[in-house]
């Protein structure tokens, strides 16, 4: 992990509004794959890793709850923590932009986690990627503050731990998790 200067803590900022009208547009237009519409997810890569950028939104109540999220190396190959490239190649280790569904539960290397099916020409390879929903020791709200960046993934969703069990809980399968970047290169 490349070290960075120290960043403290902050709140969660808000969803781009045109992010979160991207995802509600994906929700509708993919609503016979998504039979949970409850609750949707967010991942905002407009953000560096340090913020919290994974929103879970209770479409209905309005509420939002914000999360730490890295983001796929080969998004960021000099580690600046900032999202610069999506990607849905195989082997390219980035993190892809689109819609997604939360499929099963399983146990794997990384403990429990959710697979995801890539429902956009962006990330339909999501499968045969393996790109998924885990939990990781990269990802923590002392390293954001300590180094400045969050680890990162393999092109997966990583998440902190100690928050992982609570989004497994809201989010089980049968959900959409829309991943985008407002303005800049992606």
């Amino acid at each position: 992990m490349v070290a960075a200067a120290a960043r403290p803590a902050i709140a969660a900022p808000a969803i781009a509004p045109e992010l979160l009208r991207q995802a509600q547009e994906a929700l509708n237009r993919h609503s016979a794959q998504i039979p949970n519409r409850d609750l949707i997810a967010v991942a905002d890569f407009s953000l560096p890793s340090y913020l919290p950028r994974f929103h879970l939104v209770d479409v209905a109540a309005g509420q939002i709850s914000s999360y730490l999220v890295a983001h796929g190396r080969g998004s960021d190959p000099r580690h600046t923590g900032w999202l610069e490239r999506f990607s849905n190649d195989l082997g390219s280790y980035a993190t892809s932009a689109g819609a997604y569904r939360t499929d099963g539960f399983y146990t794997g290397a990384h403990g429990r986690s959710i697979r995801l099916s890539g429902l956009d020409p962006s990330n339909d390879n999501a499968l045969k990627r393996a790109i998924v929903v885990h939990g990781a020791w990269y990802v923590s709200e002392s390293l954001a503050t300590s180094h400045g960046v969050l680890g990162r993934s393999e092109g997966c969703f990583a998440l902190s731990a100690s928050s992982l069990s609570s989004i497994m809980e809201r989010m089980g399968p049968g959900h959409l998790i829309y991943s985008g970047k407002i303005g800049g290169p992606a």
